[in-house]
């Protein structure tokens, strides 16, 4: 087997003699290919193998391996599990990859407090499933949450199905324990002995969101909430996105806060469904997944008035998940439709837009008119119930020439959510991939002031450098994946 990945190991002999003083064989990584798991992250339009990933096992670990890229004035890129949409994590030349997969631990849990410690590369479902038993949960939820870790998380401000209800991750972090670019490590915020902020600048909300360019986190200090008392999970079923979207607009007018309200399209729908058999109508235009949590004595009446929403918005009819395995299994669904992509197309480019939620029905128009525009599929999963949209677009990145169409048409829906109001991200964050977007999105006095808050953490701009913020080396950085001949 010939695997010509084109990568040449330049990293300077210097620094990397000094990485393995400070971890030894088995926590670098250096072999091409080795290196090729981390081109990407599942952004996978641009990629660039590395030339060097460290695998530190403790906060002391990484510190010193930060000061190493100081003393060698190279740059360094934190990595979680790599789940990452919008290429925050994507290498550059001669950088220092610093994963964190093997700092993964539920270091402590205060069930009294509702709190937890966790190492940053700890599995965001495993917080639920280690403090479960005491009837409590971590509440912020991608649909990633089997694989995504909490460090990623934190970088990118995650949210997920029931953030609607529950917030994203800064209403969910109390504080953490960051490695700054000097190496210099401190806590931002609440910490697991009891001691709350002490006022001032908000630093550690500075912090949430940031893409990995302040530091990098080690330890986080999560709040746990009590596992709802009962909950009535609803499957309405619609000729068409206009009505499921029209019935999104309407339960929240009523004023009921669903825990989760999610739509897939058709397309998707057709491709879930073959590869998990739920038992999904092939033929709607639209399925709504209505979650409504809470205390029980009020849910029968919510669930109700859901239903009779839903069917005066013209749905076909309105099902309801029964036992826990049938909740648990349209869920799986749900958070699985991604993967179930592979079944339509070898590769997609998932979008991150977000719009008033009354604009639903006129941006799925405008995806239509896109898909047929550019002659490419755009099946769409989103979360409704806040307007953040993910059209797939689908293309092959074996042809050039559909791969540019792609891009254009991802380009123009966002270009289409910032004209009706809304953003180009709502949890992906901007990364490599949406940089060029920032100067629409923002003014330059808004921009320069992210840059100056940048530098106060990282003078020279050595943490995650190239992400976010236009930057015209950027083409020279990344390129599509090359040929691989087996």
């Amino acid at each position: 087997m010939n695997l010509d990945v084109n990568h040449e190991n330049s990293t300077n002999p210097a620094l990397l003699a000094d990485l393995h003083r400070i971890l030894g064989t088995h926590q670098i990584l250096s072999d091409p290919l080795d290196l090729l798991v981390y081109e990407c992250d599942a952004y996978t339009l641009e990629k660039k193998v590395p030339s060097v990933v460290v695998l530190p096992n403790s906060t002391l670990e990484v510190a010193e391996i930060v000061r190493c890229c100081k003393k060698h004035q190279v740059a360094f890129i934190p990595r979680g599990a790599g789940t990452n949409l919008s290429g925050a994590i994507l290498p550059i030349e001669n950088a220092v990859i610093i994963s964190l997969s093997r700092m993964n631990k539920v270091l402590q849990v205060d069930i009294e407090n509702r709190r937890a410690l966790v190492e940053a590369g700890c599995v965001n479902i495993w917080i639920t499933h280690a403090v479960r038993s005491a009837g409590l949960l971590y509440a912020p939820d991608p649909s990633s949450q089997t694989a995504c870790t909490i460090g990623g998380n934190v970088a990118t401000n995650s949210g997920g199905p029931h953030t609607l209800k529950y917030g994203v991750t800064t209403n969910h972090v109390l504080g953490f324990e960051i490695v700054l670019p000097e190496g210099e490590v401190i806590w931002l915020g609440a910490t697991m002995e009891g001691g709350e902020d002490t006022g001032g600048l908000d630093l550690r909300g500075a912090a949430i969101g940031c893409e990995g360019m302040f530091g990098i986190v080690t330890r986080v200090l999560v709040n746990l909430i009590p596992a709802p008392q009962s909950w009535r999970t609803l499957l309405g079923v619609f000729s068409s996105v206009d009505d499921a979207s029209q019935a999104v607009s309407d339960i929240i007018a009523s004023g009921i806060v669903p825990a989760a309200l999610e739509m897939m399209d058709q397309l998707i729908t057709q491709a879930v469904e073959a590869a998990y058999k739920f038992g999904f109508p092939l033929n709607a235009g639209a399925l709504l997944i209505v979650e409504l949590d809470g205390l029980e004595a009020d849910l029968e009446n919510q669930a109700v008035e859901v239903e009779r929403l839903c069917l005066a918005n013209h749905a076909n009819e309105v099902r309801r998940a029964r036992t826990d395995k049938q909740r648990a299994d349209l869920w799986k669904c749900r958070k699985r439709a991604f993967g179930a992509i592979g079944r339509l197309s070898p590769n997609f480019l998932t979008q991150d837009g977000v719009v008033p939620r009354s604009k639903l029905p006129e941006i799925m128009r405008f995806i239509q008119q896109t898909s047929a525009k550019y002659g490419l599929r755009i099946p769409n999963v989103f979360h409704a119930g806040d307007g953040n949209i993910h059209p797939l677009i689908l293309y092959n990145e074996t042809h050039a020439e559909e791969v540019d169409r792609a891009v254009k048409a991802g380009n123009e829906i966002l270009d289409r959510c910032l004209e009706l109001g809304g953003s180009v991200s709502g949890e992906h964050g901007i990364g490599v991939e949406k940089a060029g977007f920032m100067e629409k999105q923002f003014s330059k006095a808004d921009i320069e002031a992210m840059k100056s808050l940048r530098r106060i953490f990282d003078p020279e701009q050595r943490c995650n450098p190239r992400k976010m913020f236009p930057n015209g080396k950027r083409c020279m950085d990344f390129a599509p994946r090359r040929q691989i001949s087996v």
